[in-house]
């Protein structure tokens, strides 16, 4: 309502503009346009003319249709004869001049209001009308103090050795005479290191909120602006609000944004970028210190920041902020289960048992998904049925139950599934199959699910070798049951070669090759590194490393053969009970591995109204699926 009550009265402004411009151009187009004094005395002699008033030269006239005509005498003595002559009627008029204000006014109004709009938009640009059209230097942190920040370490979970980290920060900043007595000093600054969603940011709103100081929060794309010098401004700014409030923390986000790698651009010239980056850099750590001020930034990228930034002195601390493990993950869901009426069968250890590698965010995501799926079914409380269907809709993708598979199809579907679970279920090195299920869910027509039993943080070679034969399962059940090769195996393709390069290539898990890293990191590309980089790999190596990950391919394409040739009985038994109940789970696969026909699937308990058999899709399911 505030922004449309904004935007009508900038239109209104500009409308006034506009109409105050076009009658000043008028009026003067009318003065400067006078009727010829020949032509006013023809109009006089036809009498058209009732009454005319005369102020010094000017002739403003009346016509006898009631029109208002203006015109300029030479200096004509016989004029007022001639017009009583014809029966006019005249009016005389001392000539007024008006005052120098007013023709001031008169003449610059219409620009002084164009330069007002100006610098109105200028200032809608440049901050939301903050500090005039000449704020771009001032920072854009935002200040929270301890009335509006109100997040503790009790709503931070899941990284516990991350808090210890920076417990001491909070000591420091209640009471620093404690370490300044023993001739310590804090570290200048933290560097937060995690990928996306584990909650650094939360960590650092944390220790602010814990230590009740100021805390100033921006992000590292806000010091840079379509103007030089902005950047390197705004950072002096910030720092001089900080120094005011200390003792207080500045937080950067994505501090990548403005600290990366100098000299990393082509062409050389002044790069804004790094105008910003050296003023940091002298402010955290110059002739001049910021005591009582802490700087702690967070980012997913320490590979491409420049090493002047992680000297001691500047983030002389870097605090990792991981994955949450198993009972991490069960801290995460407690806290963002407070949120929501939980039903007395939901258990938070079960749901994070099943979802390893979720950050915190992934997490919260889950809660909410959970509590949107009790809502639809206009349930009081959320129990553990909504927990298992957010978790396969955050895993496997929604479902697409309005998609109509040819019978052709859904069966080939599931005889590619089936494949995948059996040689999942009989390779000693795999994770347990959770879920079968040939119901399409996101871009996939149906999904193979492992769940690993407890976290794991490497993979050997022969858990790799199996993970390559399950992904081979499900062309080989296509090819020996529906004979025929369709296109859903490329990703699986695509995964298992992938797992075979890097084998020999970067994990040195190849007798041929050795253990030797062959061409470079196929990470993100940097440029300010990836340009002097050089691939030292000859012809010959390159064609023995293709040698050897086809050699890995084919022995595992064989093994994953053999075990559904020798247990067709198996494969069918699988592919008639996805084609009945469409969803098969752990224990209805055990009956059919075990030769026992497969239970019927749970029946929802009699508090929930019945609902549809468990989801499932076809494609590449984060933690481990097979398509």
């Amino acid at each position: 309502m505030n922004n449309m009550l904004k935007n009508l009265v900038i239109w209104l402004v500009i409308g006034l503009v506009l109409m105050t411009v076009f009658n000043q151009f008028n009026t003067r187009q009318a003065a400067r346009s006078p009727m010829e004094y020949s032509q006013f005395l023809d109009e006089v002699k036809a009498g058209r003319i009732a009454k005319v008033t005369i102020e010094g030269r000017q002739l403003k006239a009346t016509t006898t249709e009631g029109k208002s005509v203006v015109s300029y005498s030479p200096g004509d003595i016989w004029l007022v004869s001639d017009l009583l002559k014809y029966g006019v009627k005249v009016e005389a008029k001392p000539e007024e001049e008006p005052s120098l204000l007013v023709n001031i006014f008169v003449s610059w109004f219409p620009m002084l209001l164009l330069i007002g709009v100006w610098i109105f938009f200028m200032r809608q640009m440049q901050g939301g009308g903050r500090g005039g059209a000449f704020s771009f230097g001032k920072s854009r942190a935002r200040m929270l103090d301890e009335s509006t920040n109100t997040v503790t370490f009790a709503d931070v979970a899941g990284c516990e050795e991350a808090k210890e980290e920076v417990a001491e920060l909070v000591d420091f900043l209640r009471d620093p005479s404690k370490f300044q007595k023993l001739g310590g000093r804090i570290p200048r600054g933290v560097l937060m290191v995690g990928n996306p969603g584990t909650g650094k940011t939360l960590l650092a709103r944390a220790i602010a909120g814990e230590a009740k100081v100021p805390f100033f929060s921006i992000s590292g794309s806000d010091f840079v602006e379509m103007f030089v010098g902005v950047g390197a401004a705004r950072v002096r700014d910030m720092f001089e609000q900080a120094k005011k409030h200390a003792p207080c923390i500045v937080f950067i986000d994505e501090i990548d944004a403005v600290g990366r790698q100098r000299g990393a651009g082509l062409g050389g010239g002044n790069d804004e970028r790094e105008q910003t980056l050296n003023q940091l850099l002298v402010e955290m750590d110059g002739f001049e210190g910021a005591m009582g001020v802490i700087v702690i930034a967070a980012t997913n990228r320490p590979d491409v920041l420049d090493p002047a930034l992680m000297r001691p002195g500047r983030f002389d601390r870097q605090v990792v902020v991981p994955l949450p493990d198993i009972r991490g993950r069960e801290q995460i869901l407690v806290v963002h289960m407070r949120k929501v009426p939980l039903a007395p069968d939901v258990k938070p250890d079960i749901i994070a048992r099943g979802t390893p590698g979720f950050s915190g965010a992934d997490l919260a995501n889950l809660v909410n998904e959970a509590a949107l799926f009790a809502a639809r079914k206009s349930k009081r409380l959320v129990d553990m049925e909504d927990f298992e269907k957010a978790k396969d809709k955050v895993i496997m993708g929604a479902e697409r139950r309005s998609m109509v598979m040819p019978e052709e199809e859904r069966r080939n579907t599931a005889y590619h599934e089936s494949g995948h679970a059996l040689v999942a279920t009989l390779l000693p090195k795999t994770d347990p199959v959770h879920k079968v299920t040939i119901i399409p869910r996101g871009r996939a027509l149906g999904v193979t699910m492992q769940l690993p039993s407890e976290d794991r943080y490497s993979q050997d070679r022969e858990r790799l070798l199996n993970t390559i034969a399950v992904l081979f399962g499900g062309r080989i059940a296509e090819e020996i049951f529906m004979h025929q090769m369709t296109t859903g195996a490329s990703n699986d393709f695509e995964r298992a070669t992938e797992i075979a390069r890097r084998m020999v290539t970067q994990w040195g898990m190849s007798d041929a090759l050795g253990p030797m890293v062959y061409g470079e990191n196929e990470g993100e590309v940097f440029l300010g590194r990836s340009i002097t980089t050089h691939k030292n790999v000859s012809e010959t190596t390159l064609q023995k490393v293709d040698a050897e990950i086809r050699r890995i391919v084919d022995e595992q394409y064989k093994v994953a053969r053999k075990l559904i040739e020798d247990n067709r009985d198996k494969i069918e038994a699988m592919a008639k009970g996805l084609l009945e109940y469409e969803t098969l789970d752990s224990d209805q696969l055990a009956d059919i591995m075990a030769g026992k026909p497969p239970r019927p699937p749970k029946i929802p308990s009699p508090s929930v109204p019945p609902s549809a058999p468990t989801d499932g899709a076809q494609g590449a399911a984060a933690p481990a699926a097979s398509a």
